[in-house]
């Protein structure tokens, strides 16, 4: 949350000059306080397992969230029950009249498959024209980042050259005047699992693309479009310690030739827990857009979201 302080403070501009955030006495009064409403596009295949992971992620905020789970109408989920997702899920035509102040849309174990071809395509690409007019800011995660990133900016996803992106990778910030990445070190580490990225030639030439956080193993990590209105995250900051685990033990029982995850395990001896190196960072990234671009932005009343655009 915000420090606040006295309009004509010294120490505000000092602040300011640090990407520390403040807010002046004039804000603060004005500001109303109510829970952030935030859908989440849940495309991943184990959803309860996932719900878990990201609401993890999500609580270290003292901001009250209001979360309604999405899923597809147009794909019949092979992982999760039924009485599950009657129970827990809307589908798009149940809240397409609503306005959220965020939204996130998940990773799919799809990164093989043209866009076109997903089955689901024609509705998600619906959901994220929808999100441009009735949602204040969206993040996207993995598969969900490259979709998003061909869908907004027509960037074509193309298949990673060592065959796929497993482990936990180093990265370092590009910009630290955006709010998206305040108080992180100047290197990081996050998770990636995934055979798809787009290319830093292709990023470099389109406008109103921002990109903030690389890997020099794994690449593009952290992008935002200009107006902060679109996040595009190339990893899995929410996976917790056992996620790339369970991933890869599974390949393995699948009879698969794939070799373990990067800087993971230790002498990369399965057997041995894997230490836990990217909470903080994952847990600052979801509250800096939670904060920064969700809550000091949304309209207190919702539906003026529908005047704004």
């Amino acid at each position: 949350m915000p420090i606040k302080v006295q309009n004509d403070l010294p120490a505000r501009e000092v602040l300011d000059s640090e990407n520390i955030f403040t807010m002046d006495e004039t804000r603060a009064s004005s500001q109303d306080i109510r829970p952030l409403e935030i859908a989440i596009l849940n495309l991943m295949p184990l959803k309860e397992d996932y719900e878990t992971q990201l609401l993890r992620a999500l609580s270290n905020t003292p901001l009250q969230l209001e979360l309604t789970f999405l899923r597809m109408a147009t794909h019949e989920s092979k992982n999760t029950s039924i009485m599950h997702l009657n129970k827990f899920y809307k589908t798009f035509d149940e809240v397409r009249n609503r306005y959220f102040d965020g939204m996130i849309i998940t990773g799919a174990p799809l990164e093989t498959i043209e866009f076109e071809d997903v089955n689901y395509w024609p509705e998600l690409t619906r959901i994220m024209d929808w999100s441009k007019r009735h949602v204040t800011s969206t993040m996207h995660i993995c598969w969900g980042a490259l979709a998003g990133l061909y869908y907004h900016f027509g960037l074509h996803k193309v298949p990673v050259e060592v065959g796929k992106y497993s482990g936990i990778y180093l990265h370092r910030v590009l910009d630290r005047r955006s709010p998206i990445v305040r108080s992180f070190d100047d290197v990081f580490y996050a998770p990636h699992s995934r055979y798809s990225t787009v290319t830093m030639e292709e990023i470099e030439k389109t406008e109103n693309l921002d990109l903030l956080a690389v890997s020099d193993e794994a690449g593009p990590y952290l992008l935002k479009s200009r107006d902060g209105k679109q996040i595009f995250i190339l990893g899995h900051p929410e996976y917790d310690r056992l996620s790339l685990d369970m991933e890869y033990k599974r390949d393995v029982n699948k009879g698969l030739n794939i070799a373990p995850p990067q800087n993971y395990y230790a002498d990369d001896n399965s057997e041995i827990t894997p230490i836990l190196t990217w909470r903080c960072h994952a847990n600052t990234l979801y509250s800096n857009w939670l904060n920064y671009y969700v809550y000091q932005v949304t309209p207190y009343h919702l539906d003026e979201m529908e005047d704004k655009a």
